[in-house]
């Protein structure tokens, strides 16, 4: 379908949703009556895309793709989805007739409550590519009440507040009571032999509706929109009016408010019992659901399960939806009566799994005894995938209890999702080349010796649409100009932008476009907060998780630095910088809380002293979220890329930044490996260990201190966390570095100190040459096509899933 409505038609349209809806005229609505309205006419047209391309996909009997994942990083919709459209101007227009501005209404949409940080801005970039390549693709998650957090900063320390999003978000969503599901938890398992068959049946315990709610997920000039599909939890026992009638409103209550917490918050704090059974509880809440979502709509299509691989192919995004592998054996032979080496085949051949880290932490496990008691039979099924994985590890490693144990889905007490997403998946991916590399050589190198042909390598990619023609127009029309419009759609063509990169005009109007998109950021930031930026300034980007690996603390360092340089030469000359930091830390990561306490109140102790703030400012977003991302990534200048080497699997932001101009600063880690391949070593500022190197240090003996004796200007900064900013002392961050808990400088800072210093000044010395810097950025910018998802989805539905677009299937 590629109907698009005028602007006459586009404002009728609203007109009908705000009489209907809000019962009132567009002269009486409020702004966030316009907004919902122009919403919900954009929701139908891509209802009515869904349904004709479903229908086109049933008749061709097409394989489809489903794609589970804990969290999508959606950010705001209603830009995005007029873009795909290319309706933008069309509803600009009729809006205008209405008396209202568009980017207006922009803003009255909260990001979605969806997602927390990579994996799910991941997600969310994939769905839009399935669209656009027209794959037959639905995503499965929970509809989360709030969310990850709202952040507060607070006197410099994190505060989390529920993420309110729904009010405003859930006009995207539709509810389809004709789809839900139960959910058992807990209870006892009865095993009964009937008829030379198992059957299983269940005592006690308790179950749950898992209600489905919709969101359609638009892609750019295609027939497809992709199904994102959120899960409800509501409880099926009737509400006790007895025990209400009698005043026990609590006890009443009590058997709802069970199933209403299941959605409530993305990740739950899991440092105490009760939050890793809620997320337990949450994981097998969205793969039951969607499994049998899955077989409930394959039935209906084909009436058999046999060919259940053939035209589905089930992507668990990390660990976390790891359970739909016993869960789908549970259906299968449970309900449909298949043999465990049936069900199994089947199973095996239908899911794949995509690894995203290394990190022990992240590579979930649970106490045996918890699952057992909460998930009954997913337990008995994995005892019998882990015993009878042990015996075929045993024919490969005779005599080698100790590796097979290492494999194992259950082992010592635990269970394992990563080891069991390996054993039951038909191809496993990293992310990078080098994360690839890591995991078939240390983290599942057993594995990989037993299956070698199971492991692959799929390099993360993101949406350039959103990410450079919607968020950064002023880029995209000079791209328009200079090499036309197809990058939109095939971005791989933009490596033909380098034929300018000796065009001094085109590269005055590409530092032009920087200042302009600085001058905007700069202007949303004091609209916002208050605070001013000096757009002369270069602009040093830092925004991810916070967390150790990641090591916003190595780039606080050389702040501080910085910051001791000019209270001993106020009147230094140098570049001004200004150094900006986005990042929410983990509720329970006090590590964590703490770097972002040390960033604030180094930026406070900075604007006390107004002579420095002239030439250095420190600014900790809060709250930062996709939107703001959409305004800050064009204005970047420079792009912290510098995890330790070997942590990060591979990144997302650092496309994001590249693709808009900005210069990476950063270690050979995750992605920045390939994007130093592709815009070459010259365009980058690479610094410190490599991953092999880290590898080495730490078998020789890292310590941190003789780094510390050895260079006079890291003494003197890691000191003065002693002394502290704006009245606080950081003592313990210095205590961290060269004494530990546990180990010192566990991420290496003070090691990579040096090298990292040094590549800042390499950066500064190409700032200063105007015409050097943009030639370097538009290199990256041609260079950056490779890293689009419309790439990754390719190789995935052609080397994973056996995917092929609408317009494949009509062809064969």
């Amino acid at each position: 379908m590629n109907y698009k409505p005028n602007a006459s038609e586009v404002k009728r349209n609203i007109k009908e949703k705000l009489s209907r809806h809000f019962g009132c005229n567009p002269a009486e609505a409020t702004r966030e009556q316009l907004y919902k309205a122009a919403a919900i006419t954009v929701k139908d047209i891509l209802t009515e895309k869904r349904s004709e391309f479903r229908n086109k996909v049933n008749e061709q009997g097409a394989k489809r793709v489903y794609y589970m994942c804990m969290e999508f990083l959606l950010g705001r919709s209603l830009k995005t989805n007029l873009g795909n459209l290319g309706l933008q101007e069309t509803y600009r227009a009729a809006l205008s007739d209405l008396g209202c501005d568009l980017d207006e209404l922009y803003e009255c949409e909260p990001d979605a409550g969806l997602g927390n940080g990579g994996l799910g801005r991941l997600a969310a970039c994939f769905m839009d590519s399935l669209s656009s390549l027209d794959y037959p693709a639905t995503g499965f998650s929970l509809c989360y009440e709030y969310g990850l957090f709202k952040q507060m900063i607070v006197d410099g320390m994190q505060i989390e507040l529920p993420d309110v999003w729904l009010p405003g978000g859930e006009v995207w969503l539709a509810p389809r009571t004709d789809r839900i599901y139960k959910v058992r938890f807990g209870g006892r398992v009865k095993e009964e032999w009937r008829d030379g068959r198992l059957v299983i049946s269940y005592e006690g315990g308790e179950e749950m509706e898992a209600v489905p709610y919709d969101m359609m997920i638009s892609g750019a000039d295609s027939d497809a929109a992709s199904q994102l599909r959120l899960w409800r939890a509501r409880d099926i026992r009737n509400f006790n009016m007895g025990l209400f009638s009698q005043g026990q409103y609590a006890r009443a209550m009590q058997q709802s408010n069970a199933a209403d917490i299941i959605a409530k918050v993305l990740y739950p704090s899991d440092n105490h019992p009760e939050g890793k059974l809620l997320r337990l509880s949450q994981q097998y809440f969205l793969v039951s659901a969607s499994c049998q979502s899955i077989i409930r709509d394959h039935m209906a299509v084909y009436g058999t399960l046999d060919n259940l691989p053939d035209k589905v192919a089930i992507h668990i995004n990390d660990t976390h939806p790891a359970l739909c592998i016993p869960e789908l054996m549970r259906i299968m032979m449970d309900e449909y009566c298949f043999s465990w080496d049936k069900a199994w085949d089947i199973v095996t051949r239908t899911v794949s799994y995509t690894n995203h880290t290394v990190m022990p932490e992240a590579l979930e496990t649970w106490n045996e005894d918890l699952f057992a008691l909460r998930l009954p039979r997913m337990h008995m099924i994995l005892k019998e995938i882990n015993e009878r994985f042990c015996k075929t590890a045993w024919e490969f490693y005779p005599g080698n209890w100790k590796r097979i144990s290492d494999m194992s889905i259950i082992a010592y007490g635990q269970v394992r999702m990563a080891n069991l997403a390996v054993i039951a998946s038909h191809t496993v991916n990293g992310v990078s080349k080098l994360h690839s590399d890591i995991l078939t050589e240390t983290v599942f190198k057993d594995f990989y010796r037993m299956w070698p042909n199971r492991f692959t390598n799929v390099t993360n990619g993101i949406a350039h649409r959103r990410w450079l023609c919607y968020s950064n127009p002023a880029l995209a029309a000079l791209l328009d100009e200079c090499i036309g419009e197809e990058y939109r759609k095939n971005p791989e063509t933009l490596q033909n932008f380098l034929k300018y990169a000796d065009d001094p005009a085109v590269l005055t109007r590409l530092g032009e476009i920087k200042r302009q998109n600085k001058e905007r950021f700069a202007a949303h930031l004091a609209k916002k907060t208050g605070i001013v930026l000096d757009t002369g300034a270069i602009f040093d980007v830092q925004i991810k998780r916070l967390h150790e690996y990641k090591r916003q603390l190595l780039n606080a360092l050389n702040i501080i630095g910085i910051y001791l340089d000019l209270k001993d030469h106020p009147d230094l000359e140098m570049q001004p910088q200004t150094f900006i930091f986005g990042a929410k830390a983990a509720p329970g990561y006090a590590m964590a809380k703490r770097i972002i306490k040390l960033l604030c109140m180094i930026a406070k102790d900075i604007e006390s002293h107004p002579r420095i703030a002239e030439k250095l400012r420190v600014v900790f977003l809060e709250d930062y979220n996709v939107s703001t991302a959409e305004i800050l990534v064009p204005a970047a200048e420079i792009s912290e890329q510098i995890s330790m080497a070997g942590k990060e699997a591979s990144g997302t932001g650092c496309m994001k930044l590249m693709i808009n101009g900005a210069l990476t600063l950063g270690t050979l880690d995750g992605a920045n490996v390939e994007m130093q391949a592709a815009a070459g070593a010259e365009n980058m500022f690479i610094f410190g260990l490599t991953a092999p190197e880290v590898e080495e240090l730490w078998q020789k003996g890292y310590n941190s201190a003789l780094y510390y004796a050895h260079n006079e200007r890291l003494a003197r900064i890691v000191n003065y966390l002693n002394v502290g900013f704006a009245g606080e002392s950081f003592a313990d961050i210095a205590t961290y570095l060269l004494a530990g808990y546990g180990v010192a400088d566990p991420y290496l800072c003070l090691a990579d100190f040096d090298s990292y210093q040094k590549a800042h000044q390499d950066a500064l010395a190409a700032y200063a040459d105007p015409q050097r810097w943009n030639r370097m950025s538009l290199t990256n910018i041609a260079a950056a096509g490779h890293f689009a998802a419309d790439r990754s989805i390719r190789e995935y539905a052609e080397r994973i899933w056996g995917l092929r677009s609408l317009a494949e299937n009509k062809s064969c």
